[in-house]
């Protein structure tokens, strides 16, 4: 099998085709550094030897494939795009995984082979020039780009550094130029050093300072033409042989050296002015050119085209393998984007226009804030007759614009001042059959490309200052005209809603009477459409119409089903639409005329149901919220005139722990926290005494006083002991008060027995369980006495000799049974049932009961019979019990409906409560509208006399259409902060119309 062998070359078939490619590019690039001067050679081993091409190049110790590398270099753009961009030679030294740790020097160094092998071959195939000698070329390093700049032309070689100290280089031949740059060593400061830390690049001892002094023999070196490196000027005193330094680099000698320097004196420079483009621009472009020339001349290429001619763009491919497929780019850039789709939308070639249309679109999606139209003339104007090609799709006709005043024919529009029968031209025009469902390809794309144009006009019009530039143009209105009358057809479904959107943008700088064409489009739009969007969409442009003019939109000859449909709209649960409707009666019930024909036509539309929804609208979304007053203040609670008795019960509790326990749970029991209270430590002490002293043993005494009163802060955070001084100083705790009733250990209050007979201080003994309390009233108070069984014995010989039986409630002032005493005696039997209602319920029920029960705050008292000579009293509040002394209030509730940033009303209750305003307001107008109409017309009394009965006039209206709504909006102006001062305004439009 024969493998790519090349008879011309005289080389033969290689192992691989990747060996014979190699050798084929080895050869061409030998031809084109020799000029094609070498003899034709046998062997690839010989052609290797003849040519400075090293097909064994390493870098990192892998091998580097000349032809791989050929290959990724020219697919990205040959040496000089790839040195341009940034850290591409990195890129490109990962195709040959040359490792990441050092990828700098990998990178450099995969340049270095590129540039000494196939430099030469880049720019003979690939730029069509002439390489240079490889003294200039391959001698010299890769760093930087900028190849072509290396060739014969225009190649300037790079200045020749001087020594730094010694005035030779240490490397011999090249100069730092052509030289990798080598990494500088670290080096370490000497133990005994005063730095003590790690410098780069520093020498132990700087050499001295030597003031310039200028060598005024000679303003400029000679020239050595043998070299291709210019030497600059060095003064005589800095040459040195050797790397020693100076006596006065030593520290030591540095001062004497300072003090001993004397300058040399200044002599006179001979100065020579050099032209420069700064200096004289002019003579610097001109000697530049003429140097050009010369040198063009004198390699034989002839000499550019005519000065200050640009070359057109294009783009010109080599000829090179197919495998390498490579272009070039030439010449100016053209036109930018913006002027570039203007001109090919304006030219007749169908190749630019989708060129245009598709950039457009784009460019009115993401710059249509700053694309303006009369930035772009006639972009506008091209657009419009682009799009009115639609209409060919569907009729036999191609609508043209004439900007002249003569007569027209059917398919020419008025561009000047609009076509005002576009639609009865449009009724004249001949069907075509378009496919719906199986659309051709050439169909298919027309009416992308429409979408497209009408899509951009749509993107730009939402710019307030496009819409403007618009609404100047006639043409547009006739396209929409078009556009809405179009056949229902999906095709033109969605340039309807451009041309909707468009309408809403400009209508509001356009005015319409009920003739206009664009106008009855869009209400035949709401009349006839089945696509809530489209329907939106036409609402909202009628709304909008001469909204930035002076001139009102009076929406005249409106058809009755629209406002039929509007009403029914009403009822949806659909905001948005809820709100165009809105916007649209607000419109058309600002004319009184509109509003008489409403009444004329309500046996067709519903008229009453239509102002019952209006007045629910008013509290739409509305928000309940609660206003609270204050009444009257909380009572605080007062303290106890004595320290309560502790019960047998608790007492017998308290004794089972041993001071300081005891002591601390009597204080617990019968005081509580008070900020604004205080009590005597003398009271305090004798207090504890009193209650326990009778229970001191010698091994359970009494606390010390001092021991005491300190506990006392200890048990309540808030108490503290202080002396309030005076003429008597006395010794307080500040900060607690007594209860009036003892509290157990597990924080259960008892309750007292009020049982309080005439003349008497209250029983004042406490129970802690209400059977308990029970037991103490019967068999003490009401002298009952108990079976062995359990049982009450009811019989009178059973009370005790010295006690009368009650005959009446004694419970804190009761006196229940008070107004029976003239006619019978009460049983103990029925005072100890009654007794039952007073003691204190601790059921888990009784918080369910409580909250029906009536508590001496919310009591009602009744005056007594003035016959009876006892009055009936209601005991004080419960001091310990907070229920009765809590601050009273009254609440406010509002139902607040949608408000804007300045807290005034906005959204759907505002516009319902305008239109209702506008219809108070108008009816009286249109009852005197109708009563004309009636009068002068056979048929008018009837027109005017639907509403009711014969001889109704304008109250009669009034009374029938909001009598029913009164009771609603007096509830809105009580109870909505936001609406109220528009639904006050609303009454008093109600009832200056139901009184005149």
């Amino acid at each position: 099998m024969r493998l790519f062998g090349d008879p011309a070359t005289n080389i033969p078939a290689a192992r691989t085709a990747r060996d014979e490619l190699t050798g084929i590019i080895a050869y061409k690039v030998k031809r084109v550094i020799y000029r094609d001067t070498l003899p034709r050679v046998d062997t690839l081993d010989t052609l290797g030897t003849r040519t400075p091409l090293d097909l064994q190049a390493r870098v990192n110790g892998k091998h580097i494939d000349l032809f791989k590398l050929w290959n990724v270099v020219a697919a990205r753009g040959g040496y000089d795009a790839i040195s341009h961009e940034k850290l591409a030679w990195r890129r490109v030294g990962q195709e040959f995984n040359l490792g990441t740790n050092n990828a700098a020097a990998y990178a450099f160094a995969l340049k270095t082979v590129y540039y000494k092998n196939l430099a030469a071959y880049e720019i003979k195939i690939l730029h069509k020039r002439e390489p240079p000698p490889r003294e200039i070329l391959e001698d010299i390093t890769a760093k930087g780009g900028d190849l072509l700049h290396r060739t014969v032309e225009n190649f300037k070689p790079p200045p020749a550094r001087t020594s730094v100290a010694n005035g030779a280089d240490s490397e011999g031949s090249g100069g730092e130029e052509s030289k990798t740059p080598k990494e500088e060593r670290m080096e370490v400061d000497e133990p005994g050093s005063g730095g003590g830390r790690i410098s780069r690049g520093l020498r132990q001892a700087p050499p001295q300072r030597v003031l310039f002094q200028p060598d005024v023999s000679s303003s400029r070196q000679p020239r050595h033409p043998s070299t291709h490196h210019h030497s600059s000027p060095q003064p005589a005193a800095t040459v040195a042989t050797t790397h020693s330094y100076p006596a006065s680099s030593n520290p030591s000698n540095m001062s004497f050296s300072l003090a001993n320097y004397e300058p040399r004196p200044q002599m006179p420079l001979t100065l020579r002015g050099v032209v420069t483009p700064g200096n004289n621009p002019i003579q610097f472009r001109e000697r530049q050119r003429l140097a050009r020339e010369a040198k063009a001349a004198q390699h034989g290429k002839a000499q550019g085209g005519p000065k200050g001619m640009m070359k057109p763009g294009g783009e010109y491919f080599l000829t090179l393998p197919r495998w390498i497929g490579l272009t070039r780019q030439a010449g100016f850039d053209g036109p930018n984007i913006y002027v570039r789709t203007l001109q090919g939308l304006r030219s007749p070639i169908p190749a630019e226009q989708d060129y245009a249309l598709h950039h457009l679109v784009k460019i009115s999606h993401e710059r249509g804030d700053k694309y303006k139209f009369d930035a772009f003339p006639n972009l506008a104007e091209s657009l419009i007759e682009y799009v009115l090609g639609v209409s060919s799709l569907f009729y036999d006709v191609k609508w043209e614009i004439s900007y002249s005043e003569d007569a027209l024919d059917i398919n020419v529009l008025d561009g000047v001042n609009g076509t005002p029968d576009i639609l009865q031209r449009i009724q004249c025009l001949k069907r075509l059959d378009t496919p719906d469902e199986l659309e051709p390809k050439a169909l298919a794309h027309k009416i992308t490309k429409i979408h497209e144009a009408g899509l951009t006009i749509r993107n730009l019009s939402l710019l307030e200052d496009n819409a403007v530039y618009l609404s100047t143009l006639p043409q547009l209105r006739d396209f929409l005209t078009i556009a809405l009358n179009l056949p229902p057809s999906p095709l033109v479904t969605e340039l309807k809603h451009y041309a909707l959107d468009i309408a809403e943008q400009v209508t509001r700088a356009w005015s319409m009477d009920a003739s206009d064409p664009l106008y009855r489009s869009l209400l035949h739009q709401v009349d006839e459409g089945l696509d809530r969007g489209a329907i939106l969409t036409a609402l909202r442009a009628i709304s909008r119409i001469s909204m930035n003019l002076d001139e009102s939109n009076l929406l005249r000859e409106v058809p009755i089903s629209v406002i039929k449909h509007i009403c029914d709209w009403l009822l949806l649960e659909d905001e948005e639409l809820v709100h165009a409707c809105l916007d649209f009666l607000y419109q058309y019930t600002a004319v009184p005329e509109n509003v008489a024909f409403l009444l004329a036509n309500c046996n067709i539309l519903p008229i009453p149901s239509f102002l019952t929804q209006l007045a629910r609208l008013l509290q739409y979304h509305a928000l309940e919220t609660f206003t609270k007053h204050l009444i009257s203040p909380a009572v605080p609670p007062t303290a106890a005139l004595e320290i309560p008795a502790v019960p047998l019960d608790l007492l017998e509790q308290f004794l089972k722990y041993d001071e300081p326990d005891r002591s601390n749970h009597w204080l617990k029991a019968v005081f509580e926290e008070d900020s604004e209270s205080e009590i005597t430590q003398i009271a305090l002490w004798q207090a504890y005494q009193a209650r326990f002293s009778e229970f001191t043993t010698p091994q359970t005494p009494l606390l010390p006083a001092a021991e005491f009163i300190k506990n006392v802060s200890t048990i309540f955070a808030g108490a503290n002991a202080q002396v309030v001084n005076g003429p008597n100083s006395k010794f307080i705790i500040k900060g607690i008060r007594q209860r009036h009733a003892p509290m157990d250990l597990k924080d259960r209050v008892y309750s007292p027995c009020h049982w309080t007979l005439q003349g008497t201080k209250p029983c004042g003994q406490f129970f802690l369980k209400p059977k308990h309390m029970f037991d103490h009233i019967a068999s003490v108070h009401l002298g009952i006495s108990q079976t062995k069984d359990g049982f009450w014995n009811l019989n009178p010989s059973s009370l005790p000799p010295q006690m009368e039986q009650p005959d009446d409630c004694y419970w804190a002032g009761c006196r229940h049974f008070a107004h029976l005493k003239s006619t019978s005696k009460t049983s103990p039997f029925d005072i100890g049932m009654h007794v039952k209602t007073h003691l204190p319920d601790i059921s888990p029920k009784a918080a369910l009961r409580q909250k029906h029960n009536r508590t001496p705050a919310t009591r009602t008292l009744v005056p007594c019979d003035p016959s009876l000579k006892s009055t009936e009293t209601v005991a004080d509040p419960d001091p310990d019990n907070p229920e009765g002394r809590e601050a009273k209030y009254s609440y406010q509730i509002w139902h607040n409906t949608a408000t804007d940033e300045r807290g005034e009303a906005a959204g759907l209750p505002l516009t319902a409560v305008l239109v209702l305003r506008n219809l108070a307001r108008n009816i009286p107008k249109a009852a005197v509208c109708l009563k004309h109409a009636a009068d002068s017309h056979s048929r008018g009394r009837r027109l005017f006399l639907t509403s009711g009965d014969e001889g109704e006039g304008k109250e009669g209206w009034m009374e029938k259409l909001f009598a029913p709504l009164k009771a609603r909006l007096a509830f809105v102006l009580a109870h909505n902060r936001s609406l109220g001062g528009h639904v006050a305004d609303l009454m008093g439009w109600v009832e200056k119309g139901w009184g005149s």
